[in-house]
């Protein structure tokens, strides 16, 4: 819990630097997360910080705002590198709460091509009065339609729904 809530405070001194910074704070998290090599690196004692400040300088020199790498050498300083993939995450959240974004899990009964997805988004939008950010699986026991999550709401517009409904009706005689 503590990490979470220093990863906040790191994600909200960057986010009043300004909301540019969230593409590059996920590719740099994404990087370490990604190859084992760069973590390695960050999180070793035998590395100084100091040469852990100049490798981050000199890989993201021309690839980043300078503000942004003065921010991950300092976080780095205190030794908070291995909180940047919550620092992102954290960022991601205010950056959600400020451009009013929701996210939804939507499942299908099959894959989604893009056209699917594109109508799927565009309805949750006009519906929720809020830009959505839709994260697609498929499971075919819903058998048909559609089954959205929007935070701890369910809005569940399946086949298997209603035929389970359908049936709780015809044995109770309503």
């Amino acid at each position: 819990m503590k990490s979470i809530t220093v990863a906040r405070n790191y994600a909200e001194a960057l986010f009043a630097a300004g909301d540019k910074y969230g593409d590059v704070l996920d590719a740099v998290a994404g990087a370490i997360s990604a190859d084992e090599r760069i973590a390695i690196v960050l999180e070793s004692p035998r590395v100084s910080k100091a040469a852990k400040s100049q490798i981050l300088e000199k890989a993201l020199k021309g690839e980043a705002p300078k503000e942004f790498v003065r921010f991950l050498q300092a976080v780095v300083r205190r030794g908070r590198q291995g909180l940047l993939g919550e620092i992102a995450q954290e960022y991601q959240v205010l950056l959600d709460v400020k451009l009013q974004r929701v996210h939804a899990g939507v499942t299908l009964a099959d894959e989604a091509d893009a056209r699917t997805q594109k109508s799927v988004v565009e309805r949750l939008t006009k519906a929720l009065g809020r830009e959505v950010r839709a994260y697609f699986r498929s499971d075919p026991r819903i058998l048909g339609g559609v089954v959205v999550r929007v935070g701890d709401r369910i809005f569940d517009g399946s086949v298997r729904r209603r035929l389970t409904a359908l049936q709780r009706r015809m044995l109770t005689g309503e």
